[in-house]
């Protein structure tokens, strides 16, 4: 299932609004045969699942074998003919699965469906790796919302920008590759009016062409003003939202968007947190001090009033980029 796992990590951010899903045929031992196992991850919209990928790949071996799926096999007809129908067509004994698919169309509909047929199903093995990879399309499909990180880069006292707004570059080369990186693995990037006057960013992912995550220019996320946005900005075009964070956050979802990457600035920060609407924090943490209570801070707003108040979450990550430091939190207790 771990190897799934790798697999669908290596297609993530080019399958919405699709799950990026892995499967691995292991096939029955066979006498003057080598033990072997065949990978497969989802394709671009229209293209084949992960499933099917792997069936094929392991050709006239599949009959008797094993298949691992991090999800539910499908037992619908979408763009694609039901994964369900294609294994046990293709003779698979035993299939094991990551998670159910909390998609309506699915939702245990594929497990009783290969139960059916007499095939032995296990469902919930690694669960909590697949569930973790697999997070923003669960959330999708749970509460019709994409899932929300927010990403904050600052200085070890807290501070975004100068006084005079200038915050180019408070974090190095490395932790500014990572936050690429973060864009290419999500469908949306959202950022302020403010923003985009005070920076005029491009929100493009800018990757060499050897990284993984390398993404060409038809395969950018899509670019998310909150607000209007000014004449000859580099953003343009980009879709232009108003109104509450969960009106923007049902907006998206509508439009098929799993992972949405806040990016700023502290006023848009702050709407998020203080809504109760991020997923997962990733905070880079430059070696540098401002050193006065001038600068601007990572959210602009009210804070906690009393130290009861105060936001409490859980470190996932730390992980050192150069010179800086990434650190990923979530929000305690149980998630949306």
């Amino acid at each position: 299932m771990l190897r799934a796992v790798e697999a669908a990590e290596r297609v993530r951010g080019r399958t919405s609004p699709n799950p990026w899903v892995g499967a691995v045929v292991v096939p029955a031992p066979a006498a003057g045969l080598p033990s072997a196992w065949f990978t497969g991850a989802t394709a671009p919209p229209g293209g084949p699942h992960a499933e099917i990928s792997a069936l094929a790949a392991a050709g006239d071996r599949v009959r008797g074998a094993t298949l691992y799926a991090t999800l539910e096999p499908c037992a619908h007809q979408g763009r694609t003919p039901p994964c369900v129908d294609a294994i046990v067509a293709a003779g698979v004994s035993r299939v094991v699965v990551g998670v159910v698919d909390p998609d309506p169309s699915v939702d245990g509909r594929g497990i009783a469906a290969l139960h059916d047929a007499g095939i032995a199903v296990e469902v919930g093995v690694a669960v909590d790796a697949v569930a973790e990879q697999l997070a923003p399309y669960l959330t999708h499909r749970r509460t019709g919302r994409p899932w929300v990180v927010l990403k904050l880069a600052a200085t070890l006292d807290g501070r975004i920008a100068a006084p005079d707004g200038s915050s180019r570059w408070i974090t190095g080369e490395e932790a500014r590759l990572d936050a690429h990186r973060l864009r290419a693995v999500s469908d949306a990037v959202v950022v302020g009016a403010g923003t985009v006057r005070a920076d005029d960013p491009a929100l493009t992912v800018r990757l060499p062409e050897g990284d993984p995550w390398f993404r060409g220019p038809d395969e950018q996320p899509l670019r998310v003003v909150l607000g209007t946005v000014p004449d000859g900005a580099r953003v343009a075009p980009a879709l232009t939202l108003t109104g509450a964070p969960g009106a923007v956050l049902d907006d998206l979802g509508a439009r098929g968007v799993l992972q949405v990457l806040v990016e700023g600035g502290s006023g848009v920060a702050h709407e998020f947190h203080a809504a109760g609407l991020v997923d997962r924090y990733v905070v880079y943490l430059a070696p540098a001090l401002f050193g006065g209570d001038d600068a601007r801070p990572l959210f602009a707003g009210a804070g906690a009033a009393t130290i009861d108040d105060l936001w409490r979450g859980e470190v996932r990550s730390v992980t050192s980029l150069g010179g800086d430091l990434r650190v990923e939190l979530s929000p305690s207790g149980p998630q949306r």
